[in-house]
């Protein structure tokens, strides 16, 4: 073997990726075609495009991957009370290497979740910072990462996290990306945050209000059997729902349904 000839196993790892390479494999995914800065996605657009918060942040995540082609997985994870959870992810390696890191409360995505600073892994194999969280990263094919803080009302509340299969996959052009990104993605998340919130009020509201007018019919058979004010109506419904131990609604619902197909004056006697 000549000297200009290196042999195939002098370094094991995997070289440095190049920025036009998708390491997965996969085609790149653009949810929406206006760009709000080079390299990064519209987020406004993306949120208006997407129906629940979940698939927001799953796209925002594939977003993410697309801002660093060296990329082969990211995970979004915000802090739920006192602990981390991995809301969304795309790729193969992001979630189980999030949950390694929460497993032993230690590495790069948690630091920059803690600190607010970014954090980079150019290659793994050779750093001993987290508890032995790199090597373990090394041995499932993860060679860098880079996980960026996600601010709320002044606070850390999350970080983006992407991963490689490459050392030193993340080029100064892909950290402008992500920065930009990450800094749209808190807003638009409390924006989503909040629309979900929004979403499930009006979901909460709409059953309340269908409860309330199932026990008014309810209120109007009996009234119109027992001859009955509504108060009495109401509280003879009360009692027949605590005897039999079912649901006031539920009750209304079979006393409605028995009455509109029976003709039948319903019966409200407790029963023995």
């Amino acid at each position: 073997m000549t000297p200009e000839e290196p042999s195939a196993t002098d370094d094991p790892k995997p070289p440095a990726a190049h920025p036009a390479d998708r390491p997965d494999g996969l085609v790149r995914y653009t949810t929406v075609t206006k760009m709000h800065e080079p390299g990064t996605p519209d987020l406004t657009g993306l949120l208006l495009s997407t129906r629940t918060l979940e698939s927001f942040l799953e796209a925002l995540a594939r977003s993410a991957m697309d801002c660093a082609l060296g990329s082969d997985g990211c995970g979004i994870t915000l802090q739920r009370g006192r602990r981390p959870l991995t809301v969304a992810s795309a790729g193969k390696s992001a979630e189980r290497l999030d949950e390694r890191q929460y497993g032993q409360d230690d590495g790069p995505c948690l630091e920059a979740l803690r600190t607010g600073h970014e954090v980079s892994v150019t290659d793994m194999s050779t750093d001993d910072r987290w508890d032995g969280y790199p090597a373990f990263a090394a041995a499932e094919g993860t060679y860098s990462s880079y996980s960026i803080p996600l601010a709320q009302r002044g606070d850390t509340a999350g970080a983006l996290n992407l991963y490689a299969p490459t050392t030193r996959a993340f080029t100064d052009i892909d950290v402008m990306a992500l920065r930009s990104l990450a800094a749209e993605a808190s807003g638009a998340i409390a924006l989503a945050q909040q629309m979900a919130d929004a979403h499930e009020y009006a979901a909460d509201l709409k059953a309340a209000l269908d409860s309330r007018r199932v026990i008014d019919q309810a209120i109007g058979v009996v009234m119109a059997q027992q001859r009955c004010a509504p108060q009495q109506a109401f509280q003879l419904l009360r009692q027949a729902s605590q005897h039999r131990n079912v649901k006031l609604r539920d009750l209304c619902e079979q006393l409605i349904g028995r009455f509109g197909g029976t003709g039948q004056a319903p019966d409200l006697r407790p029963r023995q």
